[in-house]
């Protein structure tokens, strides 16, 4: 973060430079300009005018010029030329790389166990580690080829096992090793993108290349969740970068975002402002051209005029310059560089992100992208690559069985008194597994609990001694099935003629292990009534200092310094209340000066003939705006 100098004569310097091109308070902002696009910029006056265009609407700190994309390698005297038109301008330049072959859809990528193409790929590396001190690697540095000399190489291997150990060796001896014997003091970054789940199917290899190569960097976009080919989830534009900083503390450059498969244009603020969230130092907007694309007259939704987060009407003013002249918002550089104004505002305020621990092992599979689901029902999820045996409260998916001893640290967590919450699609994959001794035993000698493929229809749901609540539409879960009086329904759905857990909980040792059922559709979390969110998230959440109390579809980011974040991904107003640790007594909103004063309450179950329990947290009640966010400090 920059230093804000105090003083008379420097505040009218600020001020008189409010306008300028020289960036934001809390983050750098960079644009990637793929190969075709650098390629252009040996006409000056072409270069000129966009770049003009550009950053009349988006501060620019830094640029990408990509060297090579689908076999075109732009010439150096083009390259060289660029460089030197943004360095005379103040802004940092780095290059780019991208390895592809032919990039339209089906794209092929490099294939790494050919000879020329391997060649090939060195000497890209070599050539631009000549132009540059920093190089970033866009994110189809991985193969899906499967020629004939693939097959080959791969022999008996699985096609994973075969492309990690090729992409970790390409990464080595064609990319970083040869760039640094160039330029020795070149910095190389590589890009990944948004599916994380699946990297080692194509040979991106989270546990050995973040180490080879000096940093990484993120992909944070999300684009439409629902029609959009990965149906990726809006909150993984927040965990996906909190998860990479995991992989390598300190070495994670930023997030990148581009503007595909938006349909309206919250959407794409929303993809901005969660890569900030999560307090990415840097954020990338792809690319050049896409900034200069027309601002589409179809992203003013209805609800706009509501006065939301992302105000239309309020992007579409023109634009004061440094020289006290105006110019209207003309491309979507504009509303990039209003959403991320907005951002500016409070960013600096917030702390360290903090959040429920759950662990991925490398290159595991299982309830893919589960931990999205479970941040937009409003737990805070900060997903690590070791196991975190710190953490008071974790949460395991189904991934985690690819650890042979998860069976060991969940008791090892369970005896020193903390709490273990695992899916059913965990037990599931573990259970009946043959007696391991290095365990004391496998998933049963926890609690023993039988989930096989039978289903149970639901739409109505109960926590013991409490009210019945309906869900919007019946919902498809696996039946689990338990020992009386071994282990407990906490939460369970009700049928015409029987009952199923909903989230079910066995003590054992010093602690208690919670399994939450976890739907055939994982789109269906967002269905359960919001009462049951609320429990749920008392157990997942119940280390945090706030949680949440609402419906699905509304996240929280939390931060270490008594700030956090709600955001409602809804298209219409939502209720939500706070409950907070009862040392809490007001929220003040940082964006308005908003106070709200907090009212004791009893988080507890009241039980049959017993008289209710005191009041053990404070409750705040508030409503959010459609897509938007309101940003709180304790007090």
């Amino acid at each position: 973060m920059r230093k804000v100098i105090a003083g008379f004569a420097v505040g009218v310097l600020i001020l008189m430079c409010s306008t300028s091109a020289k960036g934001y308070q809390n983050f750098k902002v960079a644009i990637y300009a793929p190969a075709r696009d650098v390629n252009r910029m040996s006409d000056a006056n072409w270069l000129a005018t966009r770049w003009d265009e550009i950053t009349r609407q988006v501060k620019v700190d830094k640029i990408y010029l990509e060297t090579h994309r689908s076999e075109l390698l732009v010439d150096e005297n083009t390259v060289l030329a660029a460089k030197k038109f943004f360095e005379d301008k103040g802004v940092e330049v780095a290059g780019g790389i991208t390895y592809t072959i032919k990039e339209n859809f089906p794209f092929q990528t490099f294939c790494y166990t050919r000879p020329e193409q391997r060649k090939k790929a060195k000497e890209i590396a070599e050539y631009t580690a000549r132009l540059f001190d920093e190089i970033i690697l866009d994110d189809f540095f991985f193969t899906n080829c499967k020629c004939e000399s693939c097959i080959k190489a791969k022999g008996d291997k699985s096609w994973s096992e075969f492309r990690l150990d090729l992409m970790k060796g390409a990464a080595r001896n064609l990319v970083v090793g040869p760039a640094k014997a160039v330029n020795p003091k070149v910095k190389m970054v590589i890009k990944y993108p948004n599916w994380y789940e699946h990297f080692q199917g194509c040979g991106f290899n989270l546990e050995a290349q973040p180490k080879i190569f000096d940093g990484i960097y993120t992909g944070t976009e999300t684009r439409d969740p629902v029609y959009s080919d990965q149906h990726l989830q809006q909150y993984e534009g927040y965990l996906i970068y909190r998860y990479f900083e995991n992989i390598k503390p300190g070495g994670n450059g930023g997030g990148w975002v581009d503007t595909f498969g938006v349909r309206y244009m919250d959407r794409y603020a929303e993809q901005l402002w969660l890569t900030l969230f999560a307090k990415a130092p840097e954020i990338t907007l792809f690319n050049f051209s896409l900034m200069l694309q027309p601002i589409p007259q179809e992203y003013r939704a209805d609800w706009q005029a509501e006065q939301t987060s992302f105000d239309f009407n309020e992007m579409m003013k023109p634009i004061k310059q440094a020289d006290g002249t105006t110019v209207a918002p003309s491309s979507m550089a504009r509303p990039a560089g209003y959403s991320l104004e907005l951002v500016d505002k409070f960013l600096g305020k917030l702390g360290n992100p903090v959040g429920v621990k759950s662990y991925k092992p490398y290159h595991s599979v299982g309830e893919d992208f589960l931990h999205n689901y479970i941040g937009m029902c409003g737990m805070p999820m900060d997903l690590m690559p070791e196991f975190p045996a710190e953490a008071n409260v974790i949460f395991l998916t189904e991934s985690a069985k690819f650890d042979n001893k998860i069976v060991a640290k969940i008791k090892k967590q369970l005896v020193d008194g903390k709490t273990v919450v695992i899916t059913s699609g965990l037990y599931k994959a573990l259970q009946g597994q043959p007696f391991d001794k290095a365990q004391g035993g496998g998933i049963e000698d926890i609690v023993e609990l039988r989930i096989g493929d039978e289903k149970a229809r639901a739409k109505q749901f109960q926590r013991r001694w409490g009210p019945v609540y309906e869900s919007r539409q019946e919902i498809i879960i696996p039946q689990i099935k338990y020992l009386t009086n071994d282990s407990s329904e906490e939460i369970f759905c009700l049928t015409s003629s029987n009952g199923y857990p909903v989230l079910h909980s066995a003590n054992y040792a010093n602690s208690r292990l919670y399994i939450l059922t976890i739907p055939d559709n994982y789109g269906d979390l967002y269905n359960l009534p919001a009462e049951v969110l609320t429990q749920i998230r008392a157990v997942l959440a119940k280390e945090m200092y706030v949680r949440l109390d609402g419906p699905s579809q509304v996240a929280m980011f939390v931060y270490d310094n008594d700030t956090f974040i709600v955001e409602s991904f809804l298209p219409k107003d939502v209720d939500v209340k706070i409950v907070a640790d009862k040392r809490i007594s007001k929220l003040k909103d940082i964006l308005t000066g908003e106070e709200l004063a907090g009212e004791a309450i009893s988080t507890q179950p009241i039980r049959f003939g017993q008289a209710a329990p005191p009041p053990d947290k404070m409750a705040f009640k508030m409503t959010i705006k459609p897509h938007s966010y309101r940003v709180f400090k304790c007090e």
